[in-house]
């Protein structure tokens, strides 16, 4: 697996230190809003524009990510035999998976896969299709991108709705690159870390919790303030399904962690569910803190700096887990295993 991030270059303002997050980046800046007022009044019919400006943007960001990828892995990008894009930002046909492969200059047979509104939980689903689609297919490269921009769901505050406001305080911009294969080729791959299992959990009776739906204003989103809880009332039994899945027994402060940082009010839950030790949830809080919430996109970001954490020796466990949250709401979860520790083995 080999990972790499991207952002846009304009920061947009700090939400506050309650929220756990000092810094974002944007598309949406001052000019482009200054242009297009009628973007902060859900009321206006504002789809096509927001829909045209975001089916541009949303692949030449998920390019850069996707170059630097392919760059460090240094093989060419024609080796790539599959991709999946995952999205909420673009709604046009073709979609911005072509217009990816193009820009990278894939081949014309590379065999592409769009997944869509599958909101924060989009990293998770992708990467659990791409090791599908590389453990059953010989010798497959399975390039996987996120790429996210809030222009499309961007909202002035409005009575009554406080989502709205939260959601424009939390959410930023942002795409990442992971390139997924079986097999690594000695000498020229270098995989970080291994997939050893992969599972989706949905809980019950919560399908109004997180929604998301496409109207004339843009993409209306709404995530309730009973989605920690539910998390926190639900992981655990993931967890324990999971590994018992794959025979390992795991105490939780044994293993690395990359959790969505959806909130800090989820990683404070799932902190103090699995009690787990204050540098545990470490790589997960710094994206939060320097990005915001980039949906799907920002479990990449937490595994690039689980990445580097490994580099400096801040991170030394062999196994971990990778956790993302959705609209369902949708748990993906994955037990990794570092590629130090398959190198030993």
């Amino acid at each position: 697996m080999h990972i790499c991030d991207e952002l846009l270059c304009k920061m947009f303002s700090c939400p506050g230190k309650n929220s756990g997050i000092e810094r974002r980046y944007v598309h949406l800046d001052e000019e482009l809003l200054g242009a297009h007022p009628d973007f902060s009044d859900r009321a206006l019919p504002t789809l096509d524009a927001r829909i045209d400006m975001a089916s541009a943007a949303v692949p030449e960001l998920a390019a850069s990510a996707a170059a630097r990828a392919i760059a460090e892995r240094g093989r060419p990008a024609a080796d790539v035999t599959h991709l999946v894009f995952s999205t909420y930002s673009g709604r046009k046909a073709p979609s911005a998976d072509l217009r990816l492969a193009s820009l990278l200059g894939l081949r014309p047979t590379v065999s592409r896969t769009i997944l869509s509104l599958n909101g924060c939980s989009g990293g998770g689903r992708a990467l659990q299709l791409a090791k599908e689609l590389a453990e059953n297919n010989r010798g497959a490269r399975v390039l996987v991108a996120c790429s996210e921009l809030t222009l499309i769901g961007f909202y002035g505050p409005q009575e009554g709705r406080l989502d709205t406001i939260l959601g424009n305080g939390v959410f930023g911009d942002g795409a990442g690159a992971v390139i997924v294969g079986a097999d690594p080729v000695d000498c020229i791959e270098r995989p970080l870390f291994e997939m050893a299992f992969a599972t989706q959990t949905t809980i019950p009776e919560t399908e109004n919790e997180i929604t998301t739906r496409l109207m004339k204003g843009g993409l209306d989103f709404h995530v309730s303030i009973r989605v920690p809880k539910l998390l926190k009332s639900n992981i655990e039994r993931c967890l324990i399904d999971t590994f018992e899945s794959i025979g390992i027994s795991a105490e939780w402060n044994d293993l690395f962690w990359a959790i969505h940082p959806g909130g800090r009010a989820i990683l404070d839950h799932v902190e103090q569910l699995l009690g787990l030790g204050v540098e545990k949830l470490a790589a997960s809080r710094r994206v939060l803190r320097e990005y915001g919430n980039m949906s799907g996109a920002t479990v990449l970001f937490v595994l690039d700096e689980l990445r580097r954490r490994r580099a400096t020796g801040e991170e030394v466990a062999e196994w971990g887990v990778m956790m993302a949250f959705g609209p369902g709401i949708t748990i993906e979860t994955m037990v990794l295993h570092a590629a130090g520790s398959l190198k030993e083995n």
